[in-house]
């Protein structure tokens, strides 16, 4: 039996992967780096990782304080790399911001306005739900990476010939 060692990458340090194709078309494939495609990034930048129909992975550099965001339906974030708050804020009228068909995250123009429902610190391996209709806010003191599951939206950014090995 073989012996295999887990590394866990960081912004800091990670390979670049393969893939290993045993019987079947490499093409049928995409392998992307979240911790390569985040150390390329702009903060707060969301660019697909991964894609299922509307449904999308979105990796993220953490840096700094982000714009607020909302978004019609549950996100579900995981930290990968760093330490990032992430703050929450029911909105008094989230249908000011959010279109009725509204899919993936928006901005949230200015300063939000409603009830503060407190914040998370989260590290790496921790994960946060992003409920529905409430504004959200990262804050990371030092880089680090996010991953975003969520609908496709306007803010999704594609850049799969960039991010992707096939």
């Amino acid at each position: 039996m073989a012996d295999y060692t887990t590394v866990f990458g960081s912004l800091d340090r990670y390979e670049k992967g393969r893939l290993e194709i045993i019987d079947d078309d490499p093409r049928h494939y995409a392998f992307s780096n979240v911790f390569e495609v985040a150390a390329q990034a702009e903060p707060y930048e969301k660019i697909a990782v991964a894609k299922n129909l509307e449904y999308v992975v979105e990796v993220m550099r953490a840096e700094g304080r982000s714009d607020w965001f909302v978004c019609a339906h549950d996100e579900f974030a995981v930290v990968l790399d760093g330490q990032v708050e992430i703050h929450l804020l029911k909105l008094d009228d989230p249908r000011s911001v959010l279109a009725q068909d509204s899919h993936g995250a928006v901005r949230v123009p200015g300063s939000p306005v409603g009830r503060r429902m407190g914040w998370m610190k989260l590290s790496r391996g921790h994960q946060a739900l992003l409920p529905a209709d409430a504004a959200y806010q990262f804050v990371a003191a030092q880089p680090g990476v996010v991953l975003l599951q969520t609908l496709h939206g306007a803010l999704t950014v594609e850049k799969w010939a960039e991010v992707c090995q096939a």
